[in-house]
């Protein structure tokens, strides 16, 4: 398997951001990594090896990126305003900085970056879906939880609800161009119901009944009682949900 590794001057952050590359070829995934982690995580956790024999195959390209979480989402003593303000130098970062790179490195087009990720990971990766649609062509999030509440509480500002789904989506009117892109798109949102997945559970639920409502044609795809907020599930829930993109 071929891999790449990247260290290049952010802008919008103003310090080098890292980043890994696996696979010679394919369709491109963009890996968040899970809450606090690091470019290297998703790897590391055998999530770059479950779906081996899709990059090796040249189906795949998976883009490990890095979060800055430990001072945004999981910063809870600082200010919350600016905990938002730098996700969203963050955000701007991996739009306009690390997806160019992407397309640069990638060099094809095969039917549009996928976003990927488990737990806060998978939130990202929906969270970036939802807000830039046209940028993405198909999402894969892993036991997610996607409203910003549980981590600012009453502090919800504009930012905060620019950074919460089931608010975001839930006021999107019915003719709003990003819903022809989401039905235009493949989306996948999966959740188990077994143990440390209960405070997931809500915010799948909502964002379900949200989709029948405003006619998005995502799938949620809630998995049994046995099914733990865990690496090892969300290693069988990868390969099976990536097949079907690719």
């Amino acid at each position: 398997m071929q891999e790449q590794y990247f260290r290049e001057y952010a802008r919008a952050l103003g310090r080098d951001m890292e980043f890994k590359v696996y696979g010679h070829a394919g369709r491109p995934v963009l890996a968040f990594p899970s809450q606090d982690g690091r470019f290297f995580d998703f790897k590391d956790n055998g999530m770059v090896d479950c779906v081996a024999h899709l990059i090796d195959a040249g189906r795949v390209q998976i883009f490990c990126c890095d979060s800055i979480d430990r001072e945004t989402w999981s910063a809870a003593w600082r200010a919350p305003r600016e905990r938002l303000e730098q996700h969203e130098r963050w955000f701007s970062y991996v739009v306009d900085e690390l997806i160019p790179r992407v397309w640069e490195i990638n060099g094809a087009d095969h039917g549009g970056i996928v976003t990927a990720g488990c737990s806060m990971g998978a939130f990202h990766a929906a969270n970036f879906f939802f807000r830039r649609p046209e940028l993405f062509g198909g999402v894969i999030a892993l036991s997610g939880l996607y409203d910003a509440h549980y981590f600012f509480g009453d502090a919800f500002d504009e930012l905060a609800y620019l950074n919460s789904p089931v608010d975001s989506l839930a006021n999107m009117p019915a003719d709003h161009p990003y819903i022809a892109l989401y039905n235009a798109r493949q989306i996948v949102l999966c959740v188990g119901q077994g143990a440390w997945e209960h405070e997931m559970l809500p915010s799948n639920r909502r964002l379900a009944e949200i989709f029948r409502e405003k006619g998005i044609h995502g799938w949620v795809d809630f998995w049994g009682y046995d099914v733990a907020h865990d690496w090892p599930w969300w290693r069988r829930q990868l390969p099976y949900f990536l097949e079907q993109m690719v």
